[in-house]
């Protein structure tokens, strides 16, 4: 499955999760539905996977942990906050170089329609 189908389906996924819960609960409950429906569809996900920094060739110990990702290509950043800031695009763009994927969503569950919180930031994709 490519990355852009993988979106269309984690998209559709994350609309049917906001429909369902609404807007305004913590991250984390965005996170751990969004990651069991995803499972349940037979989608290969990792949850707060480690990804460590490499500076001069060395491992270093503070790296970031990704929200989600999906068949080992998409990575989801989940957020709950009132207006996303341009350091949270920064931020995905630069989980996605720090891992070698292609796409990544950026998705603000705390909006009237979820359309306006869903963000696809691209890496060389």
């Amino acid at each position: 499955m490519t990355e852009n189908e993988l979106s269309k389906i984690i998209v559709n996924t994350a609309y049917q999760i906001h429909v369902g819960l609404g807007a305004g609960l913590f991250e984390s409950v965005y996170e751990e539905v969004l990651y069991y429906e995803l499972t349940e569809m037979g989608l290969s996900v990792t949850r707060q996977q480690v990804i460590p920094v490499i500076w001069k060739e060395i491992e270093m110990e503070q790296g970031f942990r990704a929200d989600l990702i999906v068949e080992n290509k998409v990575l989801i950043e989940i957020k709950s906050v009132a207006a996303l800031a341009p350091v949270h695009h920064k931020q995905v763009l630069t989980y996605l170089k720090l891992t070698g994927l292609k796409l990544g969503l950026l998705i603000n569950f705390n909006e009237t329609y979820i359309k306006n919180g869903i963000t696809r930031i691209v890496n060389n994709l």
